[in-house]
């Protein structure tokens, strides 16, 4: 469903990402972990259509991003690092707005929209103005946001940065059930140890190149390290 081949990336001389090859398969959940400066973000914003791999290609749902990105980006839904919601707009209003984007009928998307938000515990919040939202319910406007055209691959960008416990495992158990009801392909960006624990496969990036790839057990003995935290810092410290 996502496949990198070659990939590299640079701004001037400043190498990002080095010759990264990894493919998904759908209804996988895929873990990038990897500290700060690693190449998450460069590596995210390439997938999105934002910038284009100086070398190399990647495939979504078959789409390559370089010679057909609109049939390509058409399979992709994405939670970004940044909050990008209008404030002064209500949660309907931000979600109308990028149903049209994607084409959907205004039925259809009413629909949608009153039953994940339903969903998502946001049904009476639909009238409010995402600036009055808490940030783990302006994250749940997000998600619904994201997977209202019901892509096949779904991309987070480290998206528990600054949410409490409660919200960052709301965010999590709903990205679950989206793998289970829909066999949705995710790949999630974190440097947080706990969150990888929990996928199907955790890559691990580190100056711009793939160190490790597999199941979070098979990382952590690659690695040379008792734990998936201990294995993690080994390799990136």
């Amino acid at each position: 469903m996502l496949e990198l081949y070659n990939v590299y990336s640079g701004y001037g001389r400043l190498p990002v990402l080095f010759d990264v090859n990894f493919s998904i398969a759908p209804g996988e959940l895929v873990a990038v972990l990897g500290p700060n400066g690693a190449g998450k973000s460069t590596l995210f914003q390439i997938l999105t259509g934002l910038f284009v791999a100086d070398e190399g290609d990647a495939q979504v749902a078959g789409h390559s991003l370089r010679s057909a990105p609109v049939a390509a980006l058409r399979h992709i839904g994405v939670v970004f690092q940044q909050m990008s919601l209008d404030l002064d707009l209500s949660v309907r209003r931000n979600l109308r707005f990028h149903a049209a984007l994607h084409g959907l009928p205004g039925g259809v998307a009413n629909e949608r929209i009153d039953a994940d938000a339903r969903a998502r515990g946001l049904g009476d919040d639909l009238g409010r103005l995402v600036r009055e939202l808490s940030g783990g319910n302006r994250r749940k406007v997000e998600l619904v946001r994201a997977l209202l055209h019901r892509p096949e691959v779904l991309l987070m960008d480290e998206p528990t940065v600054g949410l409490d416990p409660k919200s960052r495992r709301d965010l999590l158990g709903a990205i679950d059930a989206d793998v289970r009801e829909r066999a949705s392909t995710v790949l999630w960006a974190t440097h947080l140890v706990e969150e990888a624990e929990g996928a199907q496969r955790v890559l691990v990036l580190h100056k711009g190149k793939l160190l490790a790839d597999g199941a979070p057990a098979a990382v952590t003995a690659a690695l040379g390290g008792a734990t998936l935290e201990e294995a993690f810092l080994k390799a990136t410290t």
